[in-house]
């Protein structure tokens, strides 16, 4: 095996990694920095910090990337698969990001997978996909918009009798908490997504077996590249997320924070289910948002939101088809 591909392939993995950082730095923070419980470089660092100490927090989802959706190819071909969903991957996630789209990342690397295998030859675990990726991506966002909806319920009626300015006081103090929580799930979430690739590069390379564990320095540098992406900011995104769906204020940004992380950490843990940090925290906010009056949310921006969902994986797995047949044409 070439051992210049291995690296080329490690490294784009890493290049994915430092984009989703800044990708989905937003989700963790654009409602503690849009109710101005912390400013945006205290929020970036403590984001950073927390998708760093989450990366060592579980290894199921990285399982679930590297064997449950494709089949792992082998050889060099197997090498310009990997390459090619991650460049479908990247680009996909430079585009939705200038145009201040929150897509999902995560989606986008499947989308990639499932193209670059297609284009490949290589096998889909369309159950895998279905079970993993389809089912979660539905079904966290009406997760994400319901408990939203009664757990900013819960916080009113609690605190339906006590001074309101102290109550934003405590809640914008309660959202650095929440807020961590939040960036503690992305980094459970999404380092593993990259160390499932780069696992299963060294699969392919025949560095490791396939039932061996994650190697220390594989989570090392997944995490610290997504840390490195979450500081350097995603600032178109969070203006979207932050203002332009709903004007936040703390306890809504409370709510909000403690709903996706709590999902995060449910389906990481539970169902070793990769979901998109993105659907979770856009459709939270809309549940919050939506406690005040229905026609609070701007359901026009949220609409765009959706279909960006809807359209990431089929774009990112197009491109992705698109660059192994370069792959293969220059390389194989």
């Amino acid at each position: 095996m070439d051992t210049f591909a291995l690296i080329v392939t490690i490294g784009v993995a890493l290049g994915f990694t430092y984009t989703n950082g800044f990708h989905d730095s937003a989700n963790a923070i654009a409602t503690s920095v849009s109710t101005r419980a912390l400013t945006p470089r205290a929020a970036l660092a403590m984001a950073a910090v927390m998708n760093l100490a989450g990366a060592f927090l579980g290894s199921g989802v990285a399982k679930t990337v590297s064997e449950g959706l494709i089949q792992t190819p082998e050889g060099s071909k197997g090498m310009g698969i990997l390459f090619a969903a991650l460049v479908g991957a990247i680009t996909w996630n430079l585009i939705t990001w200038y145009f201040g789209l929150p897509s999902s990342s995560s989606h986008a690397l499947f989308g990639g997978m499932v193209g670059a295998a297609l284009a490949g030859g290589t096998t889909v675990y369309w159950s895998g996909v279905l079970d993993k990726v389809i089912i979660p991506m539905f079904l966290s966002p009406v997760v994400g918009l319901l408990v939203g909806y009664l757990v900013m319920t819960v916080i009113m009626w609690l605190f339906r009798r006590s001074n309101p300015h102290k109550t934003k006081r405590g809640f914008r103090i309660a959202q650095t908490v929440s807020a961590a929580g939040m960036a503690l799930g992305h980094g459970l979430q999404d380092a593993q997504k990259t160390m499932g690739i780069v696992v299963m590069a060294l699969v392919i390379a025949g560095e490791q077996g396939a039932n061996d564990p994650i190697p220390v320095w594989v989570k090392i540098v997944c995490a610290t590249m997504l840390s490195l992406g979450t500081y350097a900011g995603g600032w178109r995104i969070m203006r979207t997320l932050g203002r332009k769906i709903i004007e936040l204020d703390p306890p809504q940004g409370f709510a909000a924070e403690t709903t996706g992380a709590s999902i995060m950490f449910a389906t990481a843990y539970i169902f070793k289910a990769p979901i998109s940090t993105t659907h979770v925290i856009t459709s939270a906010i809309m549940g919050v948002g939506a406690t005040k009056r229905v026609n609070a949310v701007r359901w026009g921006v949220a609409k765009n939101i959706v279909l960006g969902w809807f359209i990431t994986m089929p774009a990112a797995a197009l491109v992705a088809a698109a660059g192994f047949w370069v792959v293969n044409l220059a390389f194989l």
